[in-house]
């Protein structure tokens, strides 16, 4: 039997989360299926925004470091964000952005691994993992005598044998929404002896995560995806306790200290987590994401993660079987795993002519998805859809599905302004 839209609409009905939408500001006329690269405006940020600059910073100046709680901001965020990602409290910190606290965790990773495993010379990573990983991993490799060594997913466990000492893995891939099984991939690194690094930007908020109930070493993730902070929020950083008092980081600011405002001419790192701050801290960032952050404790009243991942599941599952119905004949094929034990929330469909296009044109339509390019090692160009079940209905994804369905029928992709490349896809 078709799913038609008022079977949608009956969805929506009766979805536990359905209040949630109303936490965040979507324009009129839009279906935004691109949480997965930028989240929506929570609706109490811009407010919080504003008293920050007008109150905090206006009225209270310098005093609002301690009166208005801006010195502990990146711990009392962190420790929001540690229920998302399996961390218990005081082992987050939200600091920078995700390539700076790569780089640090992969220094201190690199360092303990040169210590335990001397004559361990290879950092594996996944081939299509997001450039900006394999980039920070390239230049440490080659400034500590390391090789890079790129692999397919199903040559992630053999390449682990040998002189693997670390294992970088993002946890949902980035182009086609694939998810890594974190418990067992962590659990053959550390039988092969090798430390492992997570990348959690398209997990965290959207999926369950468990760091420490996967035993993991050290993880980063995004503050601009799934947790809703604005363009340029900062990032997180998790490293397991085990490790955290065991190596500086190497971006020794005076926010990793232990004491800052001593003053020392002397480095001596803060303990734990905190190590891992470096300099001041971006205060009118850090208090949009918490409005962002906030929203994940509404809704935990709800069922908190586990239902927000059943409900991504589903308008995932919905998505594929529409466009499978609808739009069969079009040349679409799907990316994306349908097993739900490797899917993220996001669904990556390729095509092998006009994929940009169409993206161009569906937003033109006011359904936003976004455009991934293939390269030279045969990966198709990708068509991407991101679902946040925290402000996604399923009638969002009958529409999208029909939009996607007369773009390809009609042919307005092949219309040369949506064949003009812009700087952002």
């Amino acid at each position: 039997m078709k799913t038609t839209l008022n079977d949608c609409r009956t969805l929506d009905a009766a979805d536990p989360l359905r209040t949630l939408h109303n936490h965040f500001v979507l324009p009129d006329g839009v279906i935004y299926l691109d949480g997965n690269s930028l989240g929506v405006l929570p609706a109490t940020a811009a407010a919080r925004v504003a008293e920050v600059i007008t109150e905090e910073w206006g009225q209270q100046l310098i005093r609002a470091w301690n009166s208005a709680g801006w010195f502990h901001l990146p711990q009392r965020l962190g420790d929001k964000i540690a229920p998302l990602v399996g961390a218990a409290p005081g082992e987050v910190v939200v600091t920078d952005s995700t390539s700076v606290n790569l780089y640090k965790v992969l220094s201190a990773a690199l360092a303990i691994a040169a210590e335990d495993a001397p004559g361990k010379k290879t950092v594996v990573s996944e081939r299509s993992n997001f450039p900006t990983d394999l980039y920070i991993a390239e230049g440490l490799c080659r400034e500590r005598g390391y090789r890079l060594q790129l692999v397919e997913p199903d040559g992630i466990g053999p390449a682990l044998h040998g002189d693997a000492a670390l294992l970088m893995l993002t946890h949902v891939n980035y182009r086609t929404g694939a998810m890594h099984d974190m418990a067992s991939l962590t659990a053959a690194a550390h039988a092969a002896g090798c430390l492992v690094v997570w990348d959690l930007a398209h997990s965290a908020g959207a999926v369950p995560v468990d760091l420490n109930g996967a035993n993991a070493d050290f993880a980063v993730g995004c503050g601009y995806k799934y947790l809703n902070g604005g363009p340029g929020a900062p990032a997180f950083v998790w490293v397991n306790p085990r490790h955290s008092d065991r190596f500086q980081q190497p971006l020794s600011g005076w926010w990793g200290h232990a004491a800052p405002f001593e003053f020392t001419p002397g480095y001596r790192p803060a303990p734990g987590i905190t190590r891992y701050l470096c300099g001041t801290q971006p205060i009118l960032s850090l208090a949009a994401l918490e409005c962002g952050l906030d929203v994940f404790g509404a809704a935990q009243s709800l069922g908190g993660m586990a239902a927000l991942r059943k409900k991504s599941l589903a308008l995932t599952d919905l998505f594929i079987a529409l466009v499978e119905e609808r739009c069969a004949g079009h040349g679409l094929a799907l990316a994306t795993p349908r097993d739900h034990a490797q899917r993220g929330s996001q669904v990556c469909l390729t095509r092998s002519e006009g994929a940009y296009a169409i993206v161009q044109a569906l937003i033109a339509r006011g359904v936003i998805g976004d455009f991934r390019a293939g390269d030279a090692a045969g990966h198709a160009d990708i068509l991407r859809f991101g679902f946040t079940p925290l402000y996604t209905g399923f009638e969002d994804v009958w529409h999208a599905v029909e939009h996607l369905k007369q773009v390809l029928e009609n042919a307005e992709w092949q219309q040369p302004k949506f064949n003009q490349k812009h700087a952002v896809t």
